[in-house]
């Protein structure tokens, strides 16, 4: 095709939307964090949408150098820059590094748990006299909300680990909307026994009550017991942590069922062994109601004429039941060695049969308090011996009927 001079050359529409539809080679889209960049807390200072360095509010700092004196102008920037984003860029020369304002206190460093589920104040104080464990929650601070108008309906909960079952459970009022909640509120653990205190923990959970479903977990913290000297007041201040695994190695026949307060006596002058049911603690519930209707049988074995049986009185409607029963087993002191004290708590159930709730077995042949308090009360004639001991589900070589 001849062109005049001066004439373009014609383009067909095909060509010209070709040129407006790709006009070049596609480049890739910024995306949005290009603009604004994510930095960690505590810059020295800020970073600007072209990424250069905003120098923060302090003493003028000398002129840099140009680019072809010395390391060169590009290196300081970039120093500059990875120095804003939380790395410590060597000082110049001839200048001492500048002293940390705040040095870090490990002891007070609080966790991302702790600042997000809270802290708990609370004092533990053991009585030996009276063989109580008094715990005081006072207060909680800043708790995890759980609810959806960004508040939480806390409570605290104890157990005593191992062992923990319905039964050693203590547990607050639940204060309505708040997640800074003051109980000051004591709960008392009764029959701890030195014995407790060596080998228990106390755990202590926070939890958020919900109407409508499931209460919800918080936190808990974990107290050995031996941590507390007796009848001194020990205060923690303590961060809530996730919820602990239970140690599943923890024998689940051994079930705590409660306490019982057992006072043994051998009377010279009745020629017989005084047994004293005085009071339970901390039964397991057996009924609907979340009671039990408690009594105490005891059994004096080998018992060959099935006559050492004696039962106390029913209590209704209670976890904490007092007895103040005494029996009277007509024995030689001698014979005591051979023999063994088999006492149980049941809970009465009118149209059907009892429910077993718990058991001790005192004698020769027990371990610890029981095996303790046995020999005492052989040890010393005429004296009265009162100790607490723990009821467990099952009793070795028992027949569990009533």
């Amino acid at each position: 095709m001849t062109l005049r001079k001066g004439e373009k050359t014609p383009i067909s529409i095909q060509e010209h939307m070709a040129i407006d539809v790709c006009p070049g080679p596609i480049k890739p889209i910024k995306q949005i964090s290009d603009y604004f960049p994510r930095f960690p807390r505590g810059l020295p200072a800020a970073v600007g949408r072209s990424g250069g360095l905003r120098p923060a509010a302090g003493p003028a700092e000398p002129p840099r150098r140009p680019a072809g004196d010395g390391d060169g102008g590009d290196d300081d920037d970039v120093d500059r820059l990875f120095g804003a984003y939380g790395a410590t860029p060597a000082p110049p020369p001839g200048r001492c590094p500048a002293a940390p304002e705040e040095a870090a206190d490990p002891e007070g460093y609080e966790s991302d748990d702790c600042t997000a589920l809270g802290t708990l104040d609370f004092s533990l104080l053991y009585d030996r006299e009276n063989n109580a464990l008094h715990c005081t929650i006072s207060k909680a601070k800043g708790l995890k909300p759980m609810d959806h108008n960004g508040l939480a309906d806390p409570y605290v909960k104890l157990h005593l680990l191992p062992g923990a079952s319905k039964a050693n459970k203590l547990r607050t009022k639940t204060l309505r909307n708040t997640l800074n909640p003051a109980w000051n509120e004591t709960l008392t653990y009764y029959g701890i026994t030195d014995e407790d205190m060596v080998r228990k923990t106390l755990r202590i959970s926070v939890c958020d009550e919900d109407k409508f479903r499931h209460n919800e977990f918080i936190g808990e913290t974990r107290i050995p017991l031996k941590k507390l000297k007796p009848n001194q007041t020990k205060s923690f201040s303590i961060c809530l942590e996730k919820q602990l695994p239970m140690d599943k190695t923890e024998d689940k026949s051994l079930e705590e069922r409660g306490r019982i307060l057992i006072s043994l006596k051998y009377s010279s002058q009745k020629q017989g062994l005084l047994v004293g049911i005085v009071r339970c603690a901390h039964l397991a519930a057996m009924d609907a109601n979340g009671y039990s209707d408690p009594y105490v049988k005891t059994y004096l074995k080998p018992d060959e004429d099935k006559k050492s049986k004696h039962k106390t009185a029913v209590k209704k409607k209670t976890l904490n039941p007092e007895f103040n029963e005494e029996f009277c087993y007509e024995i030689k002191h001698g014979d005591l060695a051979k023999k063994t004290l088999e006492v149980t708590v049941w809970d009465y159930d009118i149209g059907k049969s009892n429910d077993f709730i718990g058991g001790v077995v005192l004698g020769i042949n027990a371990k610890g308090e029981r095996l303790k308090h046995w020999f005492d009360c052989l040890k010393n004639k005429d004296k009265k011996i009162e100790r607490w001991h723990t009821l467990t589900n099952e009793l070795p070589g028992a027949v569990l009927s009533d």
